[in-house]
């Protein structure tokens, strides 16, 4: 591990807002904000937001300087990375942002039934070779509802077409109510303030020619999900950060 970690990992130790839980990712030790989020850290009642797979965390930092009504929670392994928003957040005295580092699997040990209001996923790996490892799988729909308001949102924002063919083939397959989608984000004019709020490597594949798409949709909280049937062309791109992948098979 290089300096500069070690560095950023021994400044977050000090950040009153990161949390990193490590005695947490075994079962017999909880973790002591479970359900009580609003009133142990944010004290106040506002919807708590997360951002999966946060990052560097522009999009949990930007979207708490829009909204100062609700509370946001960057969730990602990398700590590394997760430095650039918490020492942003933190130099801007935002006290609507808080971080914590975790696997997203565990994410049921860090929150109770109904504390999360909205969920964001941001540019996440597509996962091309294994559904249950792509964040808007069923897999993973299973944890989000059981933390989230009935109902509760989840946003898609990727420039993976696989991954984005995949969650729109997942949420109509389960008849999820989708709010709004597109595969041409800044192409179709619907980029509002909020949608525009820029990653570094989004920006990076905007410069690829690479369009951006986007999809809402609701979570019930109860009902069967199932996952779709469904051949899908890989993408013929290496992403940034990401290894090719040439001998894939989609479903195996």
């Amino acid at each position: 591990m290089g300096k500069g970690k070690l560095a950023k990992f021994a400044d977050m130790r000090t950040y009153p807002h990161v949390f990193e839980p490590v005695g947490s990712f075994r079962e017999d030790v909880p973790f002591e904000m479970r359900g009580c989020w609003n009133s142990s850290f944010f004290h106040n009642d506002g919807p708590i937001v997360l951002e999966l797979g946060c990052g560097q965390g522009e999009y949990t930092v930007g979207l708490a300087g829009l909204f100062a009504d609700k509370n946001f929670i960057g969730v990602d392994i990398k700590g590394a990375r997760m430095w650039t928003g918490a020492k942003m957040s933190l130099e801007r005295g935002m006290t609507n942002v808080a971080f914590l580092r975790t696997v997203i699997e565990l994410i049921e040990r860090f929150f109770a039934p109904g504390e999360v209001s909205e969920i964001w996923i941001t540019f996440p790996d597509p996962q091309m070779k294994k559904a249950t490892k792509r964040l808007t799988s069923t897999y993973f729909m299973e944890r989000y509802r059981r933390i989230l308001k009935p109902g509760g949102k989840i946003h898609l924002k990727t420039d993976s077409n696989f991954l984005y063919t995949y969650t729109c083939a997942m949420v109509d397959h389960n008849r999820l109510p989708v709010e709004f989608r597109t595969d041409d984000l800044y192409g179709s004019g619907d980029a509002d303030h909020i949608l525009s709020i820029k990653t570094h490597y989004e920006q990076q594949w905007l410069e690829r020619g690479k369009t951006i798409k986007y999809i809402v949709f609701s979570l019930p909280a109860e009902g069967e999900l199932s996952e779709p049937d469904i051949e899908i062309e890989l993408d013929d791109y290496r992403s940034y950060g990401r290894t090719k992948r040439s001998t894939l098979q989609v479903g195996k």
